[in-house]
Order: C-alpha cells, then structure tokens, then sequence
C-alpha cells in the first residue's frame, strides 16, 4: 500500500521528481560550461546575437524581421539595426516576399551561408580536438548522447518558432502572422552603422 502525506501526495513520486531535477541541473551545468568554451574559443567578428540570427536564416530560410526579432529575443528597431550591418557586411539581404511584394523578408547571402558554415565546422572541430582526447568509454557515452542533444536543439526550435508565433517545419499549414511596419516597403533604422553587428570588447 503507498504511504501519501497529509496533502495526499506520495513522498517516493516527489523523491523520484527532486532526483529528477537534480539530474537535469547537473546535465544543464555541464552544457551551459560547453557553451561557454564555444564561445570562447569562437570567432568574434560579429556579435552572438548576430551569429545566432545568421544560424537562424540557415535553418529556416528567408524570414520576416519580425519573427526574426521574435526568435532573437530582441526589439524590432534592433534586429533592423543589426540586419543593416549583416546587410553591409554582406552576409544578409532584405528581399520582396514573392507572394506579397509589399512585405520585406529576410535571407542569407552565398557569403553569409558559407561564413556560418564555417563557423560551425570550427566550433565542431575544437570540440573534436578534446574528444579525441577521452577515454573510449567516455567518447562512446557522449556519442550515444548525441540524439538527445540533437532533440534538444529541436526542442529549442520549436520554442523560438512558439514565441514568434510561427508553427515549426512539420506544421506549415498555420497562417503567418501579419506583417509589422518593418516588413511593408520601409527598411526603419536602415542607415544606422554596421557596428551592431561586432563583438563588444
């Protein structure tokens, strides 16, 4: 018979969810150490937030500034801004949407496609040149860990995709969402300088 407490709980289900917990801090601990190693051994000629959009495009393809200041996590007036300074370093453009060419999207260049690739590539081999350097059973664990590591990036996906409003890759039928002031032929904060886009010393 299962012994509850006074709220009618059962004390091994709470034990089995603080145990639970415990384990995905530590899980979350070691992961937040690795990016923080990525990011200091990463490029620094553009700023996080703009690789991060930059890896945003690469994965969804042209987008409105919108859903794009949406996923970032940033004001609107900032993602122009720093779409200004991908556009004049080449690595982004603003284009009509084929469909509605009163609305502005958003899409990686050639240069900006094969930067993030390559940034990507060197942050995957400096991570590699420390694998190498593990034990055979602590490699094989984090191989056989690579398909929860990937689900969780998908899971991050469909987060962002959730907060712009727009419905992830296995959903395309949902309508997407109107078009703000950015979008319709103006390109606000435009001129601004290219300097959003580095990395603060």
């Amino acid at each position: 018979m299962t012994t509850r407490d006074t709220a009618g709980r059962d004390p091994s289900s709470q034990d089995g969810n603080a145990a639970g917990g415990a384990t995905a801090i530590t899980i979350g601990e070691a992961l937040y150490g690795l990016v923080t190693l990525a990011v200091r051994h990463g490029p620094r000629e553009i700023s996080l937030t703009a690789a991060s959009t930059l890896s945003t495009l690469d994965r969804t393809g042209a987008c409105r500034l919108t859903d794009l200041a949406m996923i970032e996590g940033v004001t609107q007036p900032s993602m122009s801004v720093l779409v200004t300074g991908l556009e004049q370093a080449g690595l982004a453009e603003r284009r009509p949407d084929p469909s509605d060419k009163r609305v502005v999207l958003v899409t990686l260049t050639a240069a900006g496609a094969d930067y993030i690739r390559a940034r990507r590539q060197a942050g995957a081999a400096t991570f590699a040149d420390l694998i190498d350097k593990l034990p055979a059973d602590e490699a094989a664990a984090l191989a056989a860990a690579v398909p929860a590591l990937n689900r969780l990036r998908e899971l991050d996906s469909d987060r962002r995709a959730a907060a712009a409003d727009r419905p992830p890759a296995a959903a395309p039928d949902r309508p997407a969402p109107r078009a703000g002031p950015d979008e319709r032929g103006g390109q606000r904060g435009g001129n601004r300088p290219a300097r959003a886009v580095r990395e603060p010393r």
